[in-house]
């Protein structure tokens, strides 16, 4: 079903991206010339294109919302570390360990640690 859907959101999002070129510039916004017409109309006439646009425009939101709402359904509470299989170090334990990931001890090592505290020139 999820597949179904994308693919129809794709030819959407292709078609809503094609009519969109084909339509006329009405307004100017980067300085190009454009729609002759009267410079303060209020509305202008809805043409066949602005209506498939709005067409294919309220499809791609629709669309948009199922695919939202089948990836919740299909994540059902699930952690993206769940499925790395991760595990958090333990709580009593300052050390890091051999399973811990990479970078969980971020403080610096104590004065009793063997590592040294800043680089040597030897």
């Amino acid at each position: 079903m999820e597949n179904v859907v994308l693919i129809i959101h794709l030819l959407l999002a292709i078609g809503l991206i094609g009519v969109v070129l084909l339509q006329r510039s009405e307004g100017g916004g980067l300085g190009m010339g454009g729609g002759g017409g009267g410079a303060m109309s209020g509305r202008s006439a809805a043409t066949a294109l602005g209506k498939v646009t709005w067409v294919l425009a309220i499809g791609f939101i629709i669309t948009s919302i199922s695919l939202t709402i089948l990836a919740a359904q299909k994540a059902s509470g699930t952690s993206v570390l769940d499925r790395l299989g991760i595990s958090s170090a333990p709580a009593d334990t300052d050390a890091p360990t051999a399973d811990s990931p990479l970078g969980s001890d971020l403080l610096p090592p104590t004065e009793g640690d063997n590592a040294p505290l800043t680089p040597t020139a030897d």
